[in-house]
């Protein structure tokens, strides 16, 4: 017998608190997804992470995934009970059989092609141009693989701004993509700066994969210092509280990217920065942006 891949229906209100209750229970994963997808009652979730307009969806789908021999009617009775239900919602079961999950995950990922001489690729693929700069980069726990249009807007944005031996923060670095993209490019002075510790730490072996020397740092040891480029792929809350910062790094004549900012963002971001710098939109991908300026 396989995993066991549980289903079933139940309303905002108890959705994440059976979630959590299946999982002390012993579920090895609890989820929650709208169970009206895909038909004209969806009700898409906006909004950054902390500020959802809506509580979860009124129509809820808990998808669970649990041992081979566990009992789910009983586990899913006891979370019932537990987050006072009178009875444990009607439930389905499908089978997962046991895979080569490395490999099924791999096959997921393909290299990306950001421009003509731009390329990210995962480690475990052949380079699809030699002559191209090729990133070599996984996914991993830290943002940014390249996929998102937030980051390709950035790496493009790089790609026609990198001169020789000119300096580059990356604020907000994750995965370290647009430190060692710049770097690669032939940029001198390369930081990066995140408040994951862990992000630091994966952006310093994505570096080393690449051959790339640049230093990262986390918020308790702050990067010093101003640079010729800053970048920050973050989201628009931070991006409005670190405005100050993030433009202190700025040198005077120095170029500032910001994404991460959705198009009806924009305009709020231009302003709040405008006290530092004027911004304007450089290139917009989907309903994201990326602006740039010159600091005077």
């Amino acid at each position: 017998m396989g995993w066991q891949n549980v289903s079933f229906l139940t309303d905002a209100s108890h959705a994440e608190p059976l979630c959590d209750a299946l999982l002390e229970a012993g579920a090895l994963s609890a989820s929650i997804e709208d169970a009206d997808a895909g038909t004209p009652d969806e009700q898409p979730q906006f909004g950054e992470p902390g500020s959802v307009n809506s509580p979860g969806w009124t129509h809820s789908k808990v998808l669970a995934l649990f041992e081979p021999d566990a009992d789910v009617a009983m586990m899913l009775a006891v979370a019932a009970l537990e987050v006072g239900l009178s009875k444990a919602p009607s439930f389905s079961i499908d089978e997962i059989e046991e895979q080569n999950w490395v490999q099924l995950t791999q096959s997921q990922f393909d290299p990306i092609r950001i421009s003509e001489r731009l390329w990210i690729v995962p480690s475990w693929h052949q380079i699809p141009d030699p002559a191209a700069v090729n990133l070599i980069l996984d996914p991993g726990m830290a943002f940014g693989t390249g996929s998102h249009p937030t980051t390709r807007l950035c790496l493009e944005w790089l790609e026609g701004k990198v001169s020789a031996q000119c300096s580059l923060l990356d604020y907000g670095c994750g995965s370290g993509i647009l430190a060692i993209a710049a770097a690669r490019l032939g940029a001198g002075r390369v930081a990066g700066v995140d408040i994951d510790p862990q992000a630091v730490e994966a952006a310093y072996a994505n570096a080393e994969r690449n051959g790339v020397s640049a230093l990262f740092a986390d918020s308790a040891q702050p990067v010093a210092g101003e640079y010729d480029l800053v970048v920050a792929n973050i989201l628009s809350n931070p991006l409005r509280v670190l405005a100050p910062a993030i433009c202190a790094h700025v040198r005077s004549g120095g170029q500032l990217a910001l994404s991460g900012i959705l198009r009806e963002q924009a305009e709020e971001i231009i302003g709040i920065y405008s006290a530092w710098l004027p911004l304007t939109v450089a290139d917009t991908r989907e309903d994201w942006v990326c602006l740039s300026g010159i600091k005077p």
